[in-house]
């Protein structure tokens, strides 16, 4: 976290968002202000404490393991265009919640997530970046139509 610290101060990212409830809390337990949460009140699949952090406004999707749901898409969008800190809890897991994140934000916005038993990943906003997921989402498509 001491390094997402300085990265913040140096990049000022227009945005800092966040997905998965571990690395949120990390993200807020060391002063490092979120504009958006992304959470599904779980850790490894498994129920947690939800994160108790003030907001101006909660967004709610469905959102199953494996998917990206149209509703997830929506409640992203929305999170990320309001003004104020927001938070999306998500009924069912936010695991491939980062693509829609990145697709959503505007450029220059760190969107940052968890990685199982490695650490915190931070991804800037650029259109680079955003042509990755483009990709990633384009293979989700073609797999789900054979």
């Amino acid at each position: 976290m001491k390094r997402l610290k300085e990265l913040v101060e140096i990049a000022k990212p227009s945005l800092i968002i966040s997905v998965g409830d571990i690395v949120s809390s990390h993200i807020l337990e060391h002063g490092i202000s979120l504009d958006v949460l992304v959470v599904d009140n779980k850790t490894m699949r498994k129920p947690i404490q939800p994160i108790v952090v003030d907001v101006d406004k909660t967004f709610y999707a469905s959102n199953p393991p494996g998917a990206i749901t149209d509703e997830a898409w929506a409640a992203i969008r929305q999170a990320i265009e309001e003004k104020g800190r927001t938070k999306v809890i998500i009924d069912g897991e936010e695991d491939l919640l980062t693509i829609v994140t990145v697709l959503s934000a505007p450029a220059g916005a760190f969107v940052v997530y968890g990685q199982p038993q490695v650490g915190v990943v931070v991804v800037k906003v650029t259109e680079e970046a955003q042509e990755r997921m483009r990709r990633i989402v384009d293979l989700m498509e073609d797999s789900s139509k054979s």
